[in-house]
């Protein structure tokens, strides 16, 4: 069901925001997400197989936590676009964007009418038709996030022109698939790969588009918010349950 896009309010009013990418198909990792005072998530779709019913339980129980769910589809599909919005996706991430003709057609998948060609439907995200359809369409195109991540060379040479769309709300970086686009796989901080974000946040800043950062280290958190980003995703779900995990257990062993 739509709701007002938290994140989207925060991010205008200059708010920090923290999230998530969640990968495990689970409506109760979402809710412990939630109940731990996240502002996002990102419910992975591009490497994770996440059927059609979980993801929309995943993004119920993000609802139920005022826990924003954006979802990231596998590629700029209009179909898939289409579905995760209609099952409540309150945002659409698509990875590896690089064109302005690309980006404009992301748009368009996620916009209804004058703004673009999403299909029309009156199911849960519209309340089953509860309320007036007309004012949905355009409460959506005013609450729906599109956010393209640049993480390919390609992206970041085109990245003015791309983050200059109307309608992009927010850009994410992708310093794993950059850093292999460069030819040092996995030197996520790497000086060319830490060049090139700079460049794309620099970029989004010229474009007024909110930059959000994946800092990997303590000192690359405290290095954006010195440039003034406020939007950071704090690795996935599986990672940070990994490290906890292994932290109890160290804890009892060599005690």
């Amino acid at each position: 069901m739509l709701k007002e896009n938290t994140l989207k309010q925060k991010l205008k009013n200059g708010i920090p925001v923290f999230g998530l990418l969640v990968s495990i198909p689970s409506p109760l990792v979402v809710e412990m997400i939630g109940c731990a005072d996240y502002d996002f998530i990102i419910i992975d779709n591009e490497h994770v197989q996440v059927n059609p019913e979980t993801l929309e339980h995943m993004i119920r129980a993000a609802e139920a936590v005022d826990l924003i769910a954006l979802v990231r589809v596998s590629e700029p599909n209009a179909k898939e676009i289409l579905r995760a919005l209609d099952a409540g996706a309150l945002g659409i991430v698509v990875p590896q964007v690089e064109s302005r003709e690309q980006m404009e057609q992301i748009v368009r998948s996620c916009k209804y009418a004058p703004l673009g060609n999403r299909s029309l439907n009156s199911g849960r995200a519209g309340i089953f038709g509860k309320n007036d359809l007309a004012a949905y369409v355009q409460r959506a195109n005013e609450e729906i996030m599109v956010v393209p991540m640049i993480e390919t060379r390609a992206g970041v040479e085109q990245v003015h022109d791309i983050l200059s769309v109307p309608g992009v709300d927010m850009v994410l970086e992708g310093a794993a698939d950059l850093s292999q686009s460069y030819g040092i796989p996995w030197q996520t901080r790497h000086p060319v790969v830490k060049e090139a974000l700079r460049q794309v946040s620099a970029t989004a800043k010229q474009c007024d588009v909110p930059y959000c950062a994946i800092p990997r280290a303590p000192e690359d958190f405290t290095e954006w918010t010195e440039l003034g980003i406020q939007a950071f995703v704090l690795g996935d779900e599986r990672g940070v349950a990994f490290r906890a995990l292994k932290a109890h257990l160290q804890g009892f062993v060599q005690s």
